[in-house]
């Protein structure tokens, strides 16, 4: 078994343009270390979002509900590519579950964890898709329970409950529905 904090990811500087690598633990030490990532949120047909509360032992925000799934892409490594590694090892879905991976934006954020003291400062790349066909399957050491939920409630949701979800999805949300100023992404 891989020990996913030893893995690379990019290093990248305020436009989003590659300045190095570093392992996850490294990028995710107190400050943090700004650096590619990659959320995705797969719609079904009726517009639901589907979300994972992540696995106990998660290293960061562990727990809490979060969008369909989320990483790093290796350096170099394509971003759909590496989230549809990601959904599989995640969610146990295989390609074809969902039309193609398109990306909507990026969202900058910045986010301590108080529970591991861990720090989150990624330039996201928000993923979107529909999905079409089969049952996620998740990796009990990557998700607990996932659920399908309207936006709407989502977002009246993560209002009234905030720590109960990751602090990224609601502007991975905001990217994906258009209501914010996506920027555009490197890759």
């Amino acid at each position: 078994m891989t020990d996913r904090e030893q893995l690379l990811v990019e290093l990248v500087d305020e436009a989003g343009a590659s300045i190095g690598a570093c392992s996850v633990a490294e990028a995710h030490a107190a400050p943090g270390r700004r650096h590619r990532a990659f959320s995705v949120l797969l719609y079904d047909e009726a517009g639901r979002v589907l979300l994972q509360r992540r696995a106990a032992v998660k290293s960061r925000f562990a727990s809490r509900w979060s969008n369909t799934c989320c990483g790093h892409p290796a350096p170099g490594q394509g971003i759909a590519e590496a989230a549809g590694l990601r959904i599989t090892a995640e969610l146990g879905l295989i390609p074809g579950h969902s039309t193609p991976l398109t990306e909507a934006g990026v969202h900058h954020y910045q986010a301590a964890d108080p529970a591991s003291g861990r720090v989150e400062r990624e330039w996201d790349h928000v993923l979107v898709a529909t999905f079409i066909s089969g049952v996620p399957a998740p990796d009990e050491a990557e998700v607990s329970e996932y659920a399908w939920v309207a936006p709407g409630t989502l977002r009246a949701e993560i209002s009234a409950r905030p720590g109960s979800y990751t602090p990224w999805l609601a502007g991975v949300l905001d990217v994906a529905s258009g209501t914010r100023q996506a920027q555009p992404g490197h890759a």
